[in-house]
């Protein structure tokens, strides 16, 4: 069974491929700057417990990471509890991604990633939208090459902004309230986060269209997706898996036969 990761600024995601390609386990935790491969490894060993797996299940590793500092602790936790050299998704690894942007070695392994899967999953021309620390939309055109995108904030970052620099706005949790018209201030902020981001996601996907004179297949991913989609009212497919689908995909372009 491959292990397959991906490293954030705010969390790191696991999740296990079958031999029939099938996710099969996906779990997410905060991403530890300070935390040792020792303590990762324990962590892993006890995601596989929860779930019913063994460490002696995991035959192979692939991770993806923009988080170099994070990067080689993981990797070190990876080769201490399962004996195998992780195959980073970056460059000099095949992806068959057709990236057309100004410095291809720009494109966040993530971004590249979710196109990859998207691409294998979905039919272009095709809008990916991963929600994590920062909010990124990448756009494939019709002959399934990369076009380019945007990076915008993060609903979390701009929350702890707003509350950082203001003086009586409380921290609150990210959920949509019954109304969009919020009648108290929790409710407010409630309202204004979620809807603003849902918005933001309707018109940029709308903008995108008018340029490419196209009608594109919309993919959301990332921790925070699955509370601003709902949202939308544009059609947008809701995928947790992403990430863990393109990296299988890209292991099996690079495995070793």
């Amino acid at each position: 069974m491959l292990l397959a990761v991906d490293i954030g600024n705010t969390n790191v995601v696991f999740g296990c491929v079958d031999e029939k390609d099938e996710v099969v386990l996906f779990e997410r935790i905060s991403t530890n700057h300070n935390a040792t491969s020792a303590e990762y490894a324990s962590l892993i060993k006890n995601i596989l417990e929860m779930n019913n797996f063994n460490v002696s299940d995991i035959d192979d590793a692939i991770m993806s990471s923009v988080v170099p500092s994070v990067t080689a602790t993981v990797k070190e936790a990876i080769r201490k509890l399962f004996h195998v050299e992780v195959m980073i998704a970056g460059p000099g690894v095949k992806n068959g991604l057709k990236i057309l942007i100004d410095n291809p070695a720009q494109l966040g392994s993530d971004q590249a990633v979710d196109a990859v899967a998207a691409i294998d999953q979905y039919p272009a021309p095709l809008i990916i939208i991963d929600m994590g620390t920062a909010t990124t939309v990448s756009v494939v055109d019709r002959q399934k090459s990369y076009r380019g995108g945007l990076i915008m904030t993060g609903m979390a970052v701009a929350a702890d902004a707003l509350i950082t620099r203001t003086a009586q706005l409380p921290k609150v949790n990210f959920e949509a309230p019954s109304h969009i018209i919020g009648t108290n201030t929790i409710d407010c902020m409630k309202s204004g986060f979620l809807y603003s981001n849902a918005c933001a996601l309707d018109g940029i996907i709308e903008r995108i269209e008018e340029e490419l004179g196209d009608k594109c297949t919309a993919v959301a991913t990332g921790g925070l997706a699955e509370l601003v989609v709902p949202l939308c009212k544009r059609d947008i497919i809701l995928d947790s898996n992403l990430l863990i689908k393109g990296l299988g995909i890209i292991y099996r372009k690079n495995k070793k036969k």
